[in-house]
């Protein structure tokens, strides 16, 4: 069936499955998974245990693993992680699907997770396919107007080439750079994750294995979703004690 889409907006059952009493135990899932990643324990294996023992549906194993990840990752991640203040004068590589669809999941009212690494990710799962939204522009626009507050001399986006729809995003993108002036330039590459993996430049992404690798980044989604869309879904995830 072609995708009719026209929001990036929440998944029917998730009012249900992360309802105000339903957050403390996935949060308390989510420390329960750090746990085992911490000690070494393989993700897919952790992660059905920690599934299982909290009866976790499908969907809330998806936040789950998405929010967490190891305190050696997590302290990396802090390591590596340039401040929104110190940005002015710099240039930007940006994992472009990865930073849209997460824009375009808050401004249409979808859950927004909050990981214990502080990055904000959406609960999208594109397999290859992208179709533009009625979010899509505004995303755009709110993504610029932040980098131009934070002073960003130059912004480089990657497109996954592969992905459908991935030429269109990219005029899109050059189209909303031109008419606002913001020194952007867009590209479309078989795989934005080894380019990122290895930039010298800030790179923007939420991805968990460009974080693990890349030598610097910033936390650009939370920085928008902060500034421009304070009515997001944000579902807080970080740490609660393990008991």
């Amino acid at each position: 069936m072609p995708d009719t889409r026209k929001h990036r907006g929440p998944h029917p059952a998730d009012a249900d499955l992360f309802r105000q009493e339903m957050r403390p135990v996935v949060r308390q899932a989510v420390s329960h998974l750090a746990w085992l990643l911490t000690r070494g324990y393989p993700d897919g294996a952790a992660l059905k245990l920690v599934g299982d023992r909290f009866g976790l549906s499908q969907r809330q194993r998806i936040a789950v693993q998405r929010s967490s990840c190891s305190d050696q990752a997590r302290d990396r991640r802090s390591r590596h992680c340039v401040p929104d203040d110190k940005l002015a004068g710099q240039s930007l590589w940006i994992d472009g699907f990865n930073l849209i669809t997460t824009i375009e999941a808050a401004l249409s009212g979808g859950v927004i997770l909050h990981g214990r690494d502080g990055c904000c990710r959406d609960m999208a799962s594109m397999h290859g396919n992208y179709r533009k939204v009625e979010e899509t522009g505004p995303a755009l626009e709110k993504i610029g107007e932040t980098i131009a507050d934070c002073r960003v001399t130059h912004c480089h986006w990657y497109l996954d080439r592969p992905v459908s729809n991935s030429g269109r995003l990219c005029t899109l993108i050059r189209e909303t750079a031109v008419r606002h002036g913001w020194n952007w330039s867009v590209e479309l590459v078989p795989d934005p994750d080894r380019l990122l993996c290895k930039s010298h430049e800030i790179v923007v992404t939420a991805d968990s294995a460009i974080l693990d690798t890349c030598l610097h980044w910033c936390n650009l989604a939370c920085l928008v979703i902060r500034k421009q869309i304070p009515a997001a879904t944000i579902l807080q995830l970080d740490d609660l004690p393990v008991d």
